[in-house]
């Protein structure tokens, strides 16, 4: 065939509405860091939304967010039901910080009753990016397609140093058995590198994760407790 006979198809070529959807992604973004920008560090925990409280998966992930809670981390999820429900309210079982970055859905997804502070997002790009920003480790419970997404978007980050290598712990050994297997795949292939599946730890254990959080984010990073700052008297001011 001769390339010339080739003829292009056209698409949408609206500038104002590519204008628009700029200018409003920029003031959602500035939204959600004004909403979230003095949460402090904190532990960034994907699971499903589908999994109910008398499930395991649900009793695991309230206990190990208790755990990381304890470590002085603030325990940030998608701010939904199901798993990030669990994480959030493991946090709130221990005197922690809990906060959720939500996202709107056809079907209206609330956020869980156990947060201190939420924000929701339109768009699930920009609700990934808050996820991430203040995060110093993160944590992979059992989930679907949106949980497999954000630990690929973490992992990548790392991986191509586009953040600092934090700590990823996959909870779930059973349930994420061929997930594992398929990387070991893509290693052997070359098609990521011989040291990538050193940037998590799969585990059931949450005392190995509380362990690895420790060593890879607390010390690694600097991370000190947060003074309590005194009232100002001439203020007026109250503790």
């Amino acid at each position: 065939m001769n390339k010339a006979e080739i003829q292009f198809l056209d698409g949408p070529q609206s500038r104002w509405k590519e204008f628009k959807f700029a200018f409003q992604t920029m003031l959602e973004l500035i939204r959600g860091f004004r909403a979230l920008h003095f949460i402090g560090p904190c532990i960034t925990v994907f699971g499903s939304a589908r999994f109910k409280e008398d499930h395991p998966y649900y009793q695991l992930t309230r206990n190990a967010s208790a755990e990381f809670a304890k470590l002085g981390f603030t325990i940030l999820t998608g701010g939904g039901p199901g798993l990030m429900e669990a994480a959030n309210r493991g946090a709130k079982d221990v005197g922690g910080r809990s906060v959720g970055c939500n996202i709107q859905l056809p079907v209206e997804q609330t956020h869980n009753p156990y947060l201190d502070k939420w924000v929701t997002m339109r768009h699930f790009f920009l609700r990934k990016v808050l996820l991430v920003k203040y995060s110093f480790a993160f944590v992979v419970m059992p989930g679907g397609f949106g949980t497999l997404d954000e630990f690929f978007e973490a992992i990548t980050l790392i991986q191509t140093h586009k953040i600092q290598d934090f700590p990823i712990v996959i909870f779930g050994n059973d349930y994420y058995h061929e997930l594992i297997e398929q990387i070991a795949i893509m290693q052997k292939a070359g098609t990521i590198g011989p040291l990538d599946t050193q940037l998590y730890l799969v585990t059931d254990d949450i005392d190995e994760a509380v362990i690895l959080i420790r060593e890879k984010s607390i010390k690694q990073y600097g991370l000190k407790p947060k003074m309590k700052q005194k009232p100002f008297k001439w203020l007026f001011e109250s503790r």
